[in-house]
C-alpha cells in the first residue's frame, strides 16, 4: 500500500505502527521521524513562519474568516505518486489543508485513493486513531497492540500519581493572544497528576484574558505555543516574563509540536513530562523531550 500523509501526526503514528515503508509523502510540517526527511514533501504554508505570535494570530484569522486556505497541496506532485490511501484532518482548520480539498483532489487522482480523516477531540479518541489507521493499512493488530501498549505507559503514570495533591496547572497554548489547552490537553494535566483551571477535556482552546490566568491561581504554568518547539516556547515566554511572573507560579516551556499539540503517540511522552514537572520527587523526566524552566523576575 502507497499512503500519503497530509497530517504531521498522522504521520507520526504511522511511523511508530511500523508503516513507514508505506508512506510516499508527507507535509512540509513533518519533521518525526527524521526517515521523513527523505519523503516528497505535498504541502506548503501561505502564513510566514518568523512572523510575531500576535501577527500569526491575525493572519490566520483574516484568511479563515475570508474562508481562505492556509496551506496549499500540490496536486501533481500526490498524483505522481499513485497513494492507495491518504490520511488528513478536519478538526482545525490552522493545522492542514482543507479536508474537502483534499476529497476533491483525490476524486481526480488516478488510483482513486480511499481518503481518511482523523478528528480526535479527547486523548482517549486519539489513541483510537492508531487503530483506525492500521484498520485501513490492513495492519488491524498492530493498531490494537500499539494502543494497549500506550494505554499502559499512561496507566503507569497514573499509579505513581495516586494520592499525591494535585497542582493547579494553567496550559497556555498561545501566549499573544492567550489561548488556553483544549481538546486532550486537560486529560493529559488529569493523568499527570494534576488540575487544569482554564481548560476542560473534549473541549476546543479558547481565548481568555490574562487576568483570568492570574485569578485561576494556577501553582504551576506550562507553556506550550502550538506547533513549536520548547527553544521557541522558551522565548517567547521570556519575553512576556513580567506578564507571566503575576500569577507567582513555577513555569516552564515545552516542546508542544513535539509532545502536546499532535494528536498522535507522543503525547503519551507529553504526559510523563507533565507528571515529572508536576511531581518530580515521584517521576524522572522521561529521555529525549526538551523543557526549560523559566527564570521569572519576583513579584512587586
Amino acid at each position: 500500500m502507497r499512503i500519503a500523509s497530509l497530517v504531521p501526526s498522522a504521520t507520526e503514528s504511522l511511523f511508530a505502527l511500523g508503516l513507514g515503508d508505506s508512506v510516499v509523502g508527507v507535509t512540509h510540517e513533518c519533521d518525526h521521524p527524521p526517515a521523513v526527511a527523505r519523503l516528497a514533501k505535498l504541502t506548503s504554508s501561505v502564513i510566514p513562519t518568523d512572523l510575531p505570535p500576535a501577527e500569526i494570530d491575525a493572519r490566520v484569522r483574516e484568511l479563515t474568516r475570508r474562508g481562505d486556505s492556509l496551506y496549499g497541496l500540490d496536486e501533481s506532485a500526490l498524483g505522481a505518486l499513485r497513494p492507495d490511501l491518504i490520511v488528513t484532518q478536519a478538526l482545525c482548520a490552522v493545522c492542514a489543508v482543507s479536508y474537502d480539498d483534499v476529497r476533491t483532489v483525490a476524486a481526480r487522482i488516478e488510483t482513486s485513493p480511499a481518503v481518511i480523516s482523523l478528528d480526535p477531540e479527547t486523548l482517549d479518541e486519539v489513541l483510537d486513531d492508531l487503530v483506525t489507521i492500521a484498520n485501513a493499512a490492513g495492519e488491524r493488530a498492530t493498531g490494537a497492540r500499539l494502543r494497549a501498549e500506550l494505554s499502559a505507559r499512561l496507566d503507569a503514570v497514573r499509579d505513581a500519581v495516586a494520592g499525591l495533591p494535585r497542582p493547579r496547572v494553567a496550559a497556555l497554548e498561545w501566549l499573544d493572544p492567550v489561548f488556553v489547552g483544549g481538546h486532550w490537553v486537560p486529560a493529559m494535566v488529569e493523568i499527570a497528576g494534576g488540575e487544569d483551571v482554564l481548560g476542560a477535556p473534549g473541549r476546543k482552546s479558547r481565548v481568555v484574558r490574562w487576568d483570568e490566568v492570574v485569578a485561576a491561581e494556577p501553582e504551576v504554568v506550562v507553556v506550550m505555543p502550538c506547533g513549536l518547539y520548547a527553544p521557541e516556547a522558551g522565548e517567547q515566554a521570556r519575553e512576556r516574563a513580567e506578564q507571566l511572573a503575576e500569577p507567582g507560579a513555577r513555569t516552564f516551556a515545552v516542546d508542544a509540536a513535539s509532545s502536546f499539540s499532535r494528536p498522535g503517540p507522543r503525547l503519551v511522552d507529553g504526559v510523563e513530562l507533565l507528571a515529572h514537572l508536576l511531581h518530580p520527587e515521584r517521576l524522572e523526566a522521561p529521555p529525549g523531550i526538551a523543557f526549560e524552566r523559566i527564570e521569572l523576575p519576583l513579584r512587586a
